[in-house]
């Protein structure tokens, strides 16, 4: 099982991720409006990227190994793409497609 850390802007939209990171069989890790990383430990994030602040999360994520998803309601760009997401998943998606990157996502990262 790994810890997930969620970091989405909208409320039902981060309810919703989380709800799929542990139906998938991890550790929801919800990162609220205004609540930092600090240090709490994570094994893979999914974020929303285009988010106020959203790019600053990914660089500090990144800079720890995390495993990256991004979820976003925006194409990937340079700047987004910079930091190597596992996958680059664009809303409105299904969320078997989410089960099935964060599985892949995590995979990889353990061979």
């Amino acid at each position: 099982m790994a810890r997930v850390l969620v970091s989405e802007p909208h409320e039902d939209i981060r309810s919703l991720l989380a709800l799929v990171v542990t139906r998938s069989g991890h550790d929801a890790v919800v990162l609220a409006d205004g609540e930092t990383l600090c240090d709490k430990a994570i094994d893979a994030a999914i974020v929303e990227p285009g988010a106020p602040g959203g790019l600053a999360l990914v660089a500090q994520l990144a800079e720890r190994g995390v495993v990256l998803v991004f979820a976003s309601i925006y194409p990937a760009d340079d700047a987004t793409l910079s930091f190597h997401p596992a996958a680059y998943l664009v809303k409105p998606f299904r969320l078997q497609t989410l089960e099935q990157a964060l599985g892949e996502a995590l995979a990889a990262h353990v061979n």
